[in-house]
């Protein structure tokens, strides 16, 4: 592993406070979504990866192309020049449902309608019934964490555009945190899924990734707000700390952990999206419900996107406006040993040391978090 010091952030990029410009970042992930948008199709792709022959959009994706229109509805706020007409996109988007085939891409199409459409939430709600959704889905009836998140950010959102979706939705959402509640351990880190309901839960259900901690602290904090429980604030800044007290010393956070031990389950890959849009969106949220501050961990964790990492590489690539997807080990055995000495026992390496390459790909819903997560932060005057 390279082990070099990364070079210091230039007087341009570093904004103040010593913290990275998040203007010019901001500005990066605007214009990196152009060539990752269908205009044919209207979504945005899977992914777009560098290949012999330059850059290739590869697939199409709804769900990544809902988090980037949450994103870009977050610019918009910012009174920023946005490079996508998302009214237009919405309309079009929310034409066609029948892609949605669980309850946490619901919970995110849910989200979308009440950032854009909330007088037409009611007819969401008789599309897909609401009220029998936990039954409904699998992914519910298994308690994955990281879609009951997505739903109750959903249902939360839904709720807190009116009064009457409050009380049409109160019983669902509140049923949907508690399913979400019972998959967190006493070390407030969540597993995967619940470990009661199936062989798999049993199994894998107690290594839960940084997805599962983070977008249900972010649901938990604003179901907090919208339902004034403090049970559900004292869950999210658990697990918050949980995870902020194990942050790399280079700010990263890592991959999977172990919910019952409370033990780091496997370090790699590091995602950038983790570093630069997902963490930053579930500690702003916490911080903003608690009062509580969580800067330093989520500006640590940006400025290894810059350099400050284990390679000394600045992930962006700012001529193609683009943030390469994550540091992996070079090895793929790595990550599989890690997960199986956590599920199984036994003693297991520390392969932080291992040789580390980076993944040279970019997704939409990636760039769409960081502008969801800083949009709002910022005194963001575009020149895009």
């Amino acid at each position: 592993m390279n082990r070099a010091s990364p070079e210091p952030l230039t007087a341009e990029e570093k904004g103040t406070d010593n913290r990275p410009d998040i203007e010019l970042l901001l500005q990066l992930a605007a214009r990196g979504l152009v060539p990752m948008f269908d205009e044919q199709k209207q979504l945005f792709c899977y992914r777009l990866i560098r290949g012999n022959q330059g850059l290739v959009r590869e697939g199409l994706s709804p769900r990544y192309t809902i988090m980037t229109l949450l994103g870009l509805r977050e610019l918009e706020r910012s009174r920023a020049n946005c490079p996508f007409d998302t009214e237009s996109l919405y309309k079009s988007f929310a034409s066609d449902t029948n892609w949605i085939q669980c309850a946490g891409d619901l919970g995110l199409f849910i989200w979308l309608a009440s950032e854009f459409a909330p007088d037409r939430i009611d007819e969401v709600d008789k599309r897909f019934d609401l009220k029998k959704v936990l039954e409904f889905y699998s992914d519910a009836r298994d308690g994955r964490t990281m879609e009951l998140a997505w739903l109750l950010t959903g249902l939360v959102s839904a709720a807190s555009s009116s009064t009457k979706f409050a009380a049409a939705f109160s019983d669902v959402a509140l049923r949907t945190y508690r399913l979400l509640r019972e998959n967190q351990r006493r070390h407030g880190l969540f597993g995967h899924m619940n470990t009661r309901k199936s062989l798999v839960g049993r199994i894998r259900g107690r290594i839960g990734s940084f997805a599962d901690q983070i977008y249900p602290i972010y649901a938990l904090s604003k179901f907090s707000d919208a339902f004034h429980s403090g049970e559900a604030l004292e869950s999210a800044l658990q697990c918050a700390k949980a995870i902020c007290s194990r942050q790399g010393q280079m700010g990263q956070w890592w991959w999977l952990y172990d919910s019952d031990t409370g033990a780091v389950a496997s370090h790699y890959p590091v995602y950038s999206v983790h570093q630069h849009g997902m963490a930053p969106m579930g500690l702003f949220a916490v911080e903003e419900a608690s009062g509580q501050s969580f800067q330093e961990p989520i500006y640590k964790g940006l400025r290894w996107v810059y350099g400050m990492n284990e390679l000394g590489l600045d992930m962006r690539d700012c001529e193609q406006n683009l943030i390469w997807r994550s540091m992996l080990p070079k090895s793929s055995y790595v990550k599989y040993w890690d997960v199986t000495s956590s599920i199984f026992g036994g003693s297991k390496p520390d392969t932080r040391n291992r040789p580390l390459q980076i993944l040279h790909e970019d997704r939409p819903y990636e760039l769409g978090w960081l502008l969801f997560a800083f949009a709002r932060t910022s005194t963001f005057a575009a020149r895009t």
